[in-house]
């Protein structure tokens, strides 16, 4: 497994007193996969910029197809520009891939990321070893939970990651994770203003 899919494992398999904001968690998936990319040495970061290093066989295929992603030539993609390009819609992608791969089952329970649904986790290998880096607190991926909103993480939680890089990729995430929610805050401020003029002064 790779940490996106134990990511998304997390999401699923912790209990959240709110649903998750789809966008998040893509953000903090795209981060995972850029994390374990440079773990797999198929990049380096520059300052903030991601260069591809040598081509590895990646053996999963959403990671595959990141590391295919990659912009090849100089000036090369700054991390941040990497999290809202690949992170568009990668929750859904990667829900898809686990049901795919047999990792989701169909029953009548809400599912809390994208609040409710009919899926749900299969007992597997795959969710013991996800939960097993979820309990022992595994650093980078406390610190991504942390970014998508998953409970279970917060002040305290988190432990120092050592390496630069990985550690650049997490504050990134973290940044743009903010800068959504400012987004989403921007957008109900203007909505609840447009709703004001259509009310008019006497409106219910």
């Amino acid at each position: 497994m790779t940490t996106p899919r134990d990511l998304l494992i997390v999401a699923m398999d912790t209990e959240t007193s709110r649903p998750l904001e789809r966008g998040d968690l893509s953000l903090a998936l795209a981060g995972a996969e850029l994390i374990d990319l440079l773990g797999a040495q198929a990049v380096r970061l520059d300052d903030d910029r991601i260069v591809p290093g040598y081509r590895p066989t990646l053996p999963d295929r959403l990671l595959d197809q990141a590391a295919s992603s990659l912009i090849q030539q100089s000036p090369y993609e700054s991390v941040d520009d990497w999290l809202w390009r690949r992170g568009h819609g990668l929750a859904a992608t990667y829900l898809s891939a686990l049901e795919d791969d047999g990792q989701i089952t169909r029953e009548h329970r809400r599912w809390h990321p994208f609040g409710a649904g009919q899926t749900a986790l299969a007992d597997s290998p795959a969710r013991r070893q996800a939960m097993d880096r979820w309990t022992s607190r595994e650093a980078v991926l406390t610190a991504l939970a942390a970014a998508a909103g998953i409970n279970g993480t917060g002040t305290g939680d988190e432990q120092d990651v050592a390496d630069d890089a990985v550690s650049t990729v997490l504050d990134a995430v973290h940044d743009a994770v903010r800068e959504l929610e400012g987004e989403r805050q921007r957008r109900a401020i203007e909505k609840a203003a447009f709703d004001n003029v259509w009310r008019g002064p006497g409106g219910s």
